[in-house]
């Protein structure tokens, strides 16, 4: 065989070594392709989602928008049922559960970091800020935890059981006021050490976690009234009665309050005059989620099974969805779409401009605990003690 030829045979050989290769490159960066699809490409949720309802003034807003469909990434089993609302900050998603104890798991993978147990259940979401979580249990302590590393900080005891979140708030002059509700019937006021600031006493337990805007922190009670404090002194300007008692958050935006009761009236207050501006009560079952506020509408849940989209500005009804189940996970708005998980066992991924389904995905456990959103990730908890991580599909 000439020169000739074994010059063109070793140019072929390396020829389809080249295409070899070029393939095998186009095979690996294949999934990095689909994640810049048309479709996968939409960026939804900030970097973080610290605290339940994703801010202090407790709107359920997420930045960006959903996409149409989600699919499950990873999930993390603990001991026992979730009601606790997961959060996110600086990569870790943190949770509590039934067994007692708060979790932190990596939120690109799900894998565990760390847990600290408590002494009893916990039902309330944890918050983060300044690198610190903070959770509050049913044995009446609020814990503070390295957020890298779960090494306890400090604990405060209240009176009673703790099932509500805290807000980590500032104050007008910058610093950090942590604000949260108690079974023993009072709102506290902690600063970041730990140490009790201030104590306002309300009638009754107080269920759900206050939102705080423009330095007022704002709270219902099982006392059917809705308190409006001054975070900078635990001093109260007006108080609401709103027939019922209450057992969830409101939401706070320009200057107004909206929440709704155990007998199914919503309502809007404004916070300056302490005057309730409409009531509305499209059925008479308990409302046990916190509304979510976005563009003059508002979105919540009931437990007779219908998620409700009002106008905010006078509570007419714009639109319903029916659920199989009873709807006590708060909504989410994010874009152009509502989400919110049942008692059916289903998340509900809905058109915020008319309540039209989009897509759902069937858990098979009733799910009580609200959304977070956060980094192009979607997080569900569920009382088959499961925490599901959802990206885009």
């Amino acid at each position: 065989m000439n020169r000739q030829i074994w010059i063109i045979i070793i140019f072929l050989f390396v020829v389809m070594l080249g295409i070899a290769a070029v393939a095998e490159w186009l095979h690996n960066r294949q999934p990095e392709s689909s994640a810049h699809s048309p479709q996968s490409s939409i960026a939804f949720g900030g970097p973080d989602w610290p605290i339940f309802r994703g801010n202090s003034a407790m709107t359920g807003v997420a930045a960006g928008a959903f996409p149409d469909k989600f699919a499950l990434a990873w999930k993390f089993k603990t001991g026992d049922a979730i009601k606790s609302s997961p959060v996110v900050a600086d990569g870790r998603v943190f949770v509590g559960s039934q067994d007692k104890k708060v979790y932190a798991v990596a939120l690109a993978d799900g894998k565990p970091l760390w847990n600290f147990a408590t002494k009893d259940v916990i039902d309330g979401s944890p918050s983060v800020a300044d690198g610190l979580v903070f959770v509050g249990s049913n044995d009446s302590f609020l814990y503070a935890l390295a957020a890298a590393s779960g090494t306890l900080k400090w604990s405060f005891e209240t009176g009673d059981k703790i099932i509500g979140s805290v807000n980590p708030a500032r104050a007008a002059d910058g610093k950090r006021i942590l604000v949260f509700g108690s079974y023993d019937n009072n709102i506290y006021a902690l600063d970041d050490a730990g140490t009790q600031l201030w104590k306002y006493e309300t009638g009754s337990y107080v269920n759900g976690a206050p939102a705080v805007d423009s330095g007022r922190a704002v709270a219902g009670g099982c006392d059917a009234r809705l308190h409006i404090v001054q975070i900078a002194d635990g001093r109260s300007p007006a108080q609401i009665d709103l027939g019922a008692y209450v057992a969830s958050s409101a939401a706070l935006s320009g200057g107004r309050a909206w929440l709704g009761n155990y007998e199914g009236a919503v309502f809007c207050a404004d916070l300056t005059t302490g005057k309730i501006l409409w009531r509305q009560q499209p059925s008479e079952a308990p409302i046990l989620t916190s509304p979510a506020v976005f563009e003059n509408r508002i979105v919540y849940g009931s437990d007779d099974k219908n998620l409700y989209c009002l106008d905010a500005s006078d509570g007419k009804q714009l639109w319903k969805f029916a659920a199989a189940g009873e709807i006590q996970s708060s909504p989410v708005i994010c874009g152009d779409k509502v989400l919110a998980g049942s008692s059916d066992g289903r998340i509900y991924l809905l058109r915020f401009a008319d309540g039209t389904q989009v897509w759902s995905y069937e858990i098979g456990s009733p799910i009580t605990a609200s959304p977070a959103v956060a980094a192009n990730h979607l997080l569900v908890a569920a009382e088959d003690g499961t925490l599901y991580a959802f990206r885009a599909k």
